[in-house]
């Protein structure tokens, strides 16, 4: 699975607010919803933790499709996070992007899809390699 890198799409200070349900959105039986809309949120403060270090990659294929991230979907990667086992990372090995879960061993690191036909890579010191940042949120088309 590939990502292709964009910058972050926020330029100075500026505020992207959007009208909030706060009522909550069932997910189950419908239930009475308000007449209106109560509060703005901006989704610049509810996604991104550190604007500085934060980029926007667009995933390409189906190695983390066992994770929720498939074909297509946003991913927010934080560069100011420390990478750590168990955690989705965005990682530049040989020449290119990939998403993929960090499994971190005393003498090794794992790179794991999060799909069957595709197989853990073993980092060595033979690779070109650097994780790049980690996925924080995953925005998808539905």
């Amino acid at each position: 699975m590939k990502v292709i890198i964009h910058p972050l799409l926020i330029t100075g200070n500026k505020q992207f607010l959007l009208p909030l349900a706060e009522c909550g959105i069932s997910a189950g039986f419908p239930s009475p919803a308000d007449d209106h809309l109560d509060n703005a949120i901006d989704l610049n403060q509810e996604l991104i933790r550190n604007k500085d270090a934060t980029f926007f990659g667009r995933v390409k294929g189906d190695s983390m499709r066992d994770a929720g991230i498939t074909d297509g979907d946003l991913l927010i990667i934080d560069k100011s996070l420390k990478p750590a086992s168990g955690r989705i990372a965005v990682c530049f090995i040989d020449g290119e992007f990939t998403v993929k879960r960090l499994k971190i061993e005393k003498d090794a690191i794992w790179l794991v899809p999060e799909n069957e036909t595709y197989k853990p890579i073993r980092v060595t010191e033979d690779n070109e390699f650097l994780i790049w940042g980690i996925v924080t949120n995953v925005i998808k088309a539905v």
